[in-house]
């Protein structure tokens, strides 16, 4: 079903630069006031690729420098292109919350585009207008795939995990170290028979998209622009993109939960929580050291992760356990959130919400920090969906609520380019 092709990537010459000072993490999470320093730190920083330097400038960027500086590095030699098609195969290795160093091994291909209707590549989440018009000026400027769709894959048994680590000794490139401390190997995969592998075995099975929805579905608006102007030419570089491809069940796979704060509307008193929310059981528990919360939570929370459950932490109040006996089942505990949380309890409807009513901060200690900051009057915290639970919500094609899923470590720009002008830049 998936179509996943070797490519020939335009990526940077490992002997010309550095990939821990040339690579940045997705557009999407660079916060305004890091923008300079990824400018700062190497004249060829791939951010050039992405976001203007200032905040400001974006909303009249035309990103008509991006073409320019692609084609100026690539003659300049400090980004090359591969003779021969391959799969890029991308290491990174990170310690997780739990204290835990893990590993996810996944690769770089050339994904065929399909509408969501053939459920081939399946969307978990609602995209915005705003994001995605700003990707589309970006792609049109630069004729070209600078940063890439993260999508998953289901391999309980791994069968491909070998194949991929192998990778690592036969075919390396280069490795790299990010600002959190990920660090990062890259290699290709060229051999016919360990490709077969991969593409006969991704065709047996749809995707699911982790992260880059917005950009997923920018190259989609792209394709039928130039099907309008050029027609539905099968080979046309604008039929594809590039994605990341890595397995959902592979224990590197990191899927964290993205917790909520309210941002004005008052902290229910305990009280008020037990009236509220009369088929729930309440449990005052003790207070959070933000500096401990992710243990505080696998302690009190996790316990409860088949059951909905999670815990509200006031600012000026002890935490609660807030739980219902009964079973998840198939049920999503983020669906319930918005529906009986804070849409019953706080009267927040979905466009108040993506509208700032609530913030998911990046970690349960930003979370913490928020409330006893003054940024928000309560946090959420819950536990993680399981790969499981994605992939049967979107295989029913429910879409979840916003801001469901947080899959670690990102997908970095700048391992990898596709260049839509590049001659015999796909497979045969």
């Amino acid at each position: 079903m998936t179509v996943a092709r070797p490519f020939r990537a335009v990526r940077y010459d490992t002997r010309r630069v550095e990939l821990s000072a040339v690579m940045v993490p997705p557009y999407d999470v660079i916060a305004a006031d890091e923008r300079a320093g990824f400018f700062d730190r190497d004249p060829h920083n791939a951010i050039r690729f992405e976001l203007t330097r200032e905040v400001a400038e974006e909303a009249a960027a035309d990103y008509g420098w991006i073409r320019g500086t692609f084609d100026a590095w690539r003659a300049e030699g400090v980004l090359v292109q591969d003779g021969e098609p391959g799969y890029y195969v991308m290491g990174q290795r990170y310690v997780a919350p739990s204290g835990e160093t893990l590993e996810r091994i996944g690769f770089f291909a050339e994904l065929a585009l399909e509408e969501y209707d053939a459920r081939v590549v399946r969307p978990h989440e609602r995209t915005l207008a705003g994001p995605k018009a700003d990707r589309l000026k970006l792609l049109r400027a630069a004729e070209a795939n600078l940063s890439s769709v993260f999508l998953l894959y289901e391999d309980p048994q791994d069968e491909l995990g070998a194949l991929l680590v192998a990778a690592f000794e036969q075919a390396p490139i280069g490795t790299a170290r990010d600002n959190a401390g990920v660090e990062y190997r890259l290699a290709r995969i060229v051999a016919p028979a360990a490709i077969a592998k991969i593409q006969g075995f991704l065709a047996a099975r749809p995707t699911v998209i982790a992260d880059g929805h917005h950009r997923y579905e920018t190259a989609l608006e792209y394709r039928r622009e130039m099907r309008a102007r050029e027609g539905d030419r099968a080979d046309a570089p604008w039929q594809s993109t590039i994605a990341y491809f890595a397995n959902a069940y592979a224990r590197g796979s990191l899927l964290l939960p993205i917790h909520r704060v309210v941002a004005k509307l008052p902290a229910p008193s305990e009280e008020a929580w037990r009236k509220r929310l009369p088929d729930w059981q309440v449990t005052r528990l003790p207070r959070i050291d933000p500096d401990r919360i992710d243990a505080y939570l696998a302690e009190h929370l996790a316990p409860h992760a088949a059951h909905p459950a999670f815990v509200a932490e006031s600012a000026n109040g002890d935490p609660l356990l807030i739980h219902r006996a009964v079973a998840l089942g198939e049920s999503l505990m983020v669906r319930i959130l918005e529906s009986e949380i804070l849409g019953a309890v706080f009267g927040l409807d979905p466009t108040a919400i993506r509208d700032g009513a609530v913030s998911f901060p990046k970690s349960a200690k930003r979370a913490a920090q928020s409330v006893r900051d003054g940024e928000g009057t309560v946090a959420l915290y819950l536990n993680p969906l399981s790969p499981e639970a994605v992939f049967r919500a979107t295989a029913k094609g429910d879409v979840m609520p916003q801001k469901s899923t947080f899959f670690y470590p990102k997908v970095p720009t700048g391992m990898v380019f596709r260049d839509h002008r590049a001659a015999a830049d796909r497979s045969a």
